[in-house]
């Protein structure tokens, strides 16, 4: 068998591995293949007899390589949020199912967390966190000491965790009853919304979280229902997440967040909530992924 046969044939057991860290650093598949692809030029241009351990060679490669796309992201000031603001309603079916599956398998809440660490953190965390990759390994990919690079991670994990505002107790009850409000969303069940809504619920929300004429505040449970089940097809990309530090929603297609509502509850129902959707806004939110 020719060489460069069998280096792609090594290279090949090794791809999904590859494709899923990738995938968590940049959050896009699309991107995640050509950082992959990327990593499959370098190794057939290198000199591989030099290389004794192929899996731990590509995942230093593919990792340098995603670092420096999220540096080039950053740097051209690429908010994927203000890009998803003006996709509407069109954009929350367009997931390949690929890419769903993807989403899935991280959480999306986990993938907007992502979004925010500065690139230097993703790549500590995914690698370390997700990966299992020692500190001393990780260091010199994002060329720092490892004394540092344990501290990069840490305040990734810190930022993907939150700060709770409330108790254990009260999350529970909070999730208990946010989960019920997506549940019938989804299903477009009006009688289980109206069961989870208080009667004087108030939802308010950003100009650009409504379809055009949608009045921006809108009072009481019969109301709330009913606008819910003409938007039920964003809760379809919707997850629980920690909103500024109580239990909220993100609507995040394709694993960016679009949408993020922070709520009230009273007792075992919603007495209000907000919909943030300008840019600006989202990104005074503080969002973690919920305790398990």
């Amino acid at each position: 068998m020719h060489a460069q046969d069998l280096l792609a044939r090594r290279f090949e057991t090794h791809r999904g591995h590859l494709r899923s860290v990738a995938y968590r650093m940049l959050g896009s598949s699309s991107e995640a293949e050509d950082a992959v692809q990327e990593a499959w030029l370098r190794l057939a241009l290198a000199d591989t007899g030099e290389v004794e351990n192929l899996a731990g060679w590509l995942t230093t490669v593919v990792s340098r390589i995603c670092l420096d796309m999220l540096r080039s992201r950053a740097a051209r000031r690429e908010d994927p949020m203000e890009s998803l603001v003006d996709l509407g309603d069109t954009g929350y079916d367009s997931d390949p199912e690929h890419e769903a599956v993807l989403i899935d398998s991280v959480g999306r809440a986990l993938l907007v967390v992502l979004d925010t660490l500065r690139p230097d953190e993703r790549v500590a965390f995914v690698l370390h966190d997700m990966f299992a990759v020692p500190f001393d390994q990780i260091a010199p990919i994002v060329r720092r000491t490892t004394a540092t690079t344990k501290k990069l991670a840490s305040r990734a994990r810190a930022r993907a965790h939150g700060d709770a505002t409330a108790s254990s107790t009260e999350l529970a009850e909070q999730r208990h009853v946010v989960e019920a409000f997506l549940t019938a969303a989804r299903s477009g069940d009006l009688g289980a919304l109206l069961a989870v809504l208080a009667p004087e619920v108030v939802r308010t929300a950003d100009p650009a979280a409504l379809p055009a004429g949608m009045a921006l505040v809108a009072r009481g449970a019969d109301a709330v229902a009913k606008e819910t089940l003409l938007l039920r097809n964003r809760s379809q990309v919707a997850t629980i997440a920690l909103v500024n530090g109580a239990v909220g929603i993100i609507v995040a297609p394709r694993g960016r967040l679009l949408l993020a509502l922070t709520v009230s509850v009273e007792g075992d129902r919603i007495a209000a909530y907000e919909v943030y959707a300008d840019p600006a806004r989202l990104r005074q939110l503080e969002l973690a992924v919920l305790p398990d």
